[in-house]
């Protein structure tokens, strides 16, 4: 018994206090009004307005550009304002004020949250997404810092009360956070995943060489290259470079089921996610007893494996960041409504994920994906240097609208900014590399 009084208050009293269902917190608003949600810079993202009557309104200056990361407060409570409601209805304005307000029956002023998010990063990756499907995260590698998060389809969150039964009704989904709790195969990004089971498995793989024709027999199917391309001889890093399907069919052929799996779990696949916003886990799936033809799909992204945005952003920092990933997070401090500052956060490294050794490894192969390869012509005359991975995930018959990912990083020597983009159901010119670099350009403008 006192073991578990000493679990619920250390690990889960956060979760019963911000609960939507916890009607102590309802009461304490009455006494309290909310206090703001900030981006890093100060900007309101939310914030209580109060009209004469002392009816109380929650307005979201920046609206759907924020509303999956932010959230809202009718209905119940979702993203920021569910994850940080303690702190908002916590008043530290000074005591001899908070006296007088209680005298005059006047709420006292809640507790600012300045969260991580950064608006023109968050305005960047909005418009770039445009009228598409999809998700963007965006962190720095170092500090684990989340800057911009965006899921499309989205909603207003200052109609979410009168909009409630259209949005849970909308075949859309679009009150689903696309970055979190999305599932999608990963297509020709989780070959970063194979690569790096490649090395453990072979050390150094400078050394590989493989004759690419188009299309390779994986048992009774043909996998093809995309568009039907032959890239030819090809080395490891060609292969990488040029998203070769047919040399990581071969690879994936000959790795280790059982290896392979591990690796998976080490990159947090079929395992808990850091961070403090709600989030499916990724799904990893491969038997030992598995043919020719799904291993050989599960090593180019296509076969049942299942990720989320947010989860492939993990990834790419821990590679941006020498194996180790920080552990990702949306609020940097809380401060009184005066700007005092009551608690923060710190950079806190979460888990090495690959050694420093196997981090370089990838980024350099990586780093060939925008300087001849795949990303070469997105990612062109930049003034800083990017390395990354595209990807084309099937998921229907209808081969003319596959997702498009892609995972990548900037200022490769000392990265400041990685990303994970998707949109649904890409055709034309809409490319998830063109979404990552306008957002680069964003922050080095």
């Amino acid at each position: 018994m006192m073991g578990y009084i000493c679990y619920f208050n250390v690990v889960k009293s956060k979760d019963f206090i911000n609960s939507p269902y916890n009607r102590r917190m309802d009461t304490i608003a009455k006494r309290i009004e909310r206090g703001k949600i900030l981006d890093k810079s100060g900007k309101v993202l939310a914030q209580s307005k109060v009209s004469s009557n002392g009816t109380e309104t929650r307005v979201y200056p920046y609206g759907r550009e924020f509303a999956h990361v932010v959230g809202y407060t009718a209905k119940g409570k979702y993203g920021l304002e569910s994850k940080a409601n303690s702190e908002l209805l916590t008043s530290n304005a000074f005591f001899l004020e908070k006296i007088k307000n209680e005298l005059q029956d006047k709420k006292n002023p809640g507790d600012n949250v300045v969260t991580t998010l950064d608006v023109d990063l968050q305005k960047a990756a909005y418009n770039a997404l445009g009228d598409q499907k999809g998700a963007v995260v965006v962190m720095e590698p170092k500090t684990g810092k989340v800057r911009a998060m965006v899921s499309k389809p989205d909603f207003d969150p200052d109609t979410v009360e009168e909009q409630w039964a259209n949005l849970n009704e909308d075949t859309d989904a679009r009150l689903l956070n696309r970055a979190t709790q999305g599932q999608y195969p990963p297509g020709s990004t989780f070959k970063v995943v194979t690569a790096l089971e490649y090395i453990r498995e072979h050390g150094d793989p400078e050394d590989y060489s493989y004759v690419c024709n188009g299309q390779i027999d994986a048992g009774t199917n043909t996998i093809h290259c995309f568009g039907g391309t032959v890239h030819g001889q090809v080395n490891f890093r060609d292969s990488l470079a040029y998203s070769c399907n047919t040399s990581f069919s071969n690879i994936g052929e000959g790795l280790n089921v059982s290896k392979f799996t591990k690796t998976t779990k080490n990159l947090l696949f079929d395992s808990k996610l850091p961070g403090s916003i709600s989030y499916k886990s990724s799904h990893f799936d491969l038997s030992k007893n598995a043919g020719i033809a799904e291993r050989m799909m599960t090593a180019i992204g296509q076969g049942k494996t299942q990720v989320s945005p947010y989860h492939m952003a993990l990834i790419t920092a821990a590679i941006a960041n020498n194996g180790k990933l920080m552990k990702p997070y949306l609020i940097d401090s809380v401060t009184n409504y005066q700007g005092s500052v009551i608690s923060s956060n710190k950079p806190e490294e979460y888990k090495r994920l690959m050694t420093a050794d196997e981090a370089s490894m990838l980024k350099d192969y990586m780093s060939s994906v925008t300087k001849y390869g795949t990303a070469a012509s997105a990612m062109s005359g930049t003034s800083y240097s990017t390395a990354g991975k595209t990807g084309t995930a099937e998921y229907s018959s209808d081969k003319s609208k596959d997702h498009s990912w892609f995972i990548g990083m900037s200022n490769v020597d000392d990265p400041d900014l990685v990303i994970s983009v998707i949109i649904e159901a890409a055709d034309g010119n809409a490319k998830a590399v063109n979404v990552a670099r306008q957002v680069f350009d964003a922050y080095y403008e």
